[in-house]
């Protein structure tokens, strides 16, 4: 019987989380919600005999960029030819002029062939962290009423405005907290911090100024309970590698930023986490 194609339920991708926490990519414990939310309609899975066997995803934001994730085949069923056929079937009902996605570094000269080219990598850094309570008065912890100022700030910093994703992101959950860095009224940093199956992950991070990045860091940092924090860095913000460096942060494994169609320009210099490795 060929394989079955066709869009997730909000059950399917709580399964296909489950299906990414045996993978070793460590999600949120509460990642379905808002990924779901940003665009219910691109999650896939694939099916065989009534069995689901593989997954991805091809969220867009708004027509103007998509993001492939979630692309995962149960151990069983590859070297199938069942993932290929559910990657394919996929990419071909994406209608945006610029696709991202972060991939294996192995995958590669593989994503390649279907039209990625390489941006940069991203690489994952975790420690044993615990941090006091930063005071400064321009931190404020983010509530509804900052969410305009917070999605006008990040879409500098990604490649299409993202609203539905931030406000599901960044309101309701208890397990999900942000800062922002406010000056003079206009948001110039912030950053979120969400429980993960093992620890915490911070995600995004994006300040203008390096010592701005270290400041929300560490308040994030001290929300919460002590244990291992995680944190994607863009391989060309070297600021980055030395926050990572200063907490005694060590590198666990790379991912590869790639783009079909034309890169977007965003000011990695800026970028200290990146938001998911799921939906960019």
């Amino acid at each position: 019987m060929p394989l079955q194609i066709r869009r997730m339920s909000i059950d399917d991708l709580r399964r296909v989380i489950s299906w990414a926490e045996d993978e070793g990519w460590n999600p949120g414990r509460k990642d379905a919600e808002p990924f779901f939310a940003t665009d219910p309609s691109g999650f896939w899975m694939g099916w065989l005999d009534g069995e689901p066997i593989a997954s991805i995803s091809t969220v867009s934001y708004g027509g103007r960029f998509s993001f492939v994730g979630f692309y995962i085949c149960r151990p069983e069923f590859r070297g199938q030819g069942h993932g290929l056929a559910l990657w394919r079937a996929a990419l071909a009902g994406i209608g945006s002029p610029v696709v991202g996605l972060d991939g294996v570094v192995a995958q590669v000269p593989n994503y390649g062939r279907s039209g990625f080219s390489l941006a940069h990598g991203n690489h994952r850094f975790t420690a044993e962290l615990d941090a006091p309570t930063p005071h400064d008065p321009r931190l404020r912890y983010v509530d509804a009423a900052l969410i305009p100022a917070i999605v006008a700030f990040d879409a500098a910093h990604f490649p299409a405005p993202r609203g539905t994703f931030l406000r599901g992101w960044l309101q309701g959950d208890v397990t999900r907290s942000a800062f922002a860095l406010v000056e003079d009224g206009r948001v110039t940093g912030y950053g979120a911090i969400r429980d993960a199956v093992t620890g915490r992950r911070i995600g995004p991070l994006f300040a203008s100024r390096p010592a701005d990045a270290d400041l929300l860091f560490r308040a994030l940092v001290a929300l919460g309970r002590r244990g291992p924090v995680f944190i994607d860095m863009p391989e060309p913000n070297r600021d980055a590698r030395a926050l990572a460096d200063r907490y005694g942060m060590t590198p666990m494994f790379e991912t590869a930023r790639m783009y079909r169609g034309p890169q977007p320009r965003l000011p990695l210099g800026q970028v200290y986490g990146i938001s998911t490795l799921e939906l960019g």
